[in-house]
């Protein structure tokens, strides 16, 4: 790894919160032939790479360093992508917590033939911030401004607690094992 791709982490003490508007991301692209199946759908698991591509960006964007993926709470397809599509894919953050965060995405599809635009899935994503050691590291607190960023924020909490509630059950169970 050279010097312009080593990651600036820094500690807690000198970390600023970060508001949701300063890591947001909408990203977008058309998709082609190599995106799709035999029936002329995008691959769901394209769509998957790029949720997981424009997340990563609203991530890093708030950590300021490096980030992996720990978790995808929630992927709904809602509508099919078809080859020609345009997509957009519009990310931002959610929840933060000591170590890690949500970022919600939502991918819409546009007909650029009619102009019609779909709601085509939606995700849920967590993130850990690693520190140079790679090691889960600190992270600005989230300044929530508006009602809809309280409100996911919300949203968020709730979902958070119901991972860490199945996570635990799952680790009791495999310890009984």
């Amino acid at each position: 790894m050279n010097a312009r791709n080593k990651p600036n982490c820094t500690g807690m003490s000198k970390i600023k919160g970060k508001t949701v508007n300063q890591s947001i991301v909408i990203m977008s692209q058309s998709m082609s032939f190599q995106d799709a199946n035999q029936s002329g759908n995008v691959h769901g698991g394209v769509i998957m790479k790029l949720i997981d591509t424009a997340g990563g960006v609203v991530a890093m964007r708030h950590a300021r360093c490096n980030v992996v993926t720990a978790s995808i709470d929630r992927l709904d397809f809602y509508d099919p992508v078809y080859v020609g599509d345009y997509v957009t894919l519009k990310a931002s953050i959610n929840y933060v917590g000591r170590t890690s965060m949500e970022v919600g995405v939502r991918v819409e599809s546009e007909n650029l033939m009619t102009g019609k635009i779909r709601h085509t899935s939606s995700a849920y994503l967590t993130y850990v911030g690693l520190d140079k050691e790679r090691r889960p590291m600190p992270l600005p607190p989230l300044i929530l401004k508006t009602a809809e960023d309280k409100r996911r924020n919300r949203e968020a909490g709730i979902r958070r607690e119901v991972r860490l509630a199945e996570k635990k059950s799952e680790k009791k169970s495999q310890d009984k094992g």
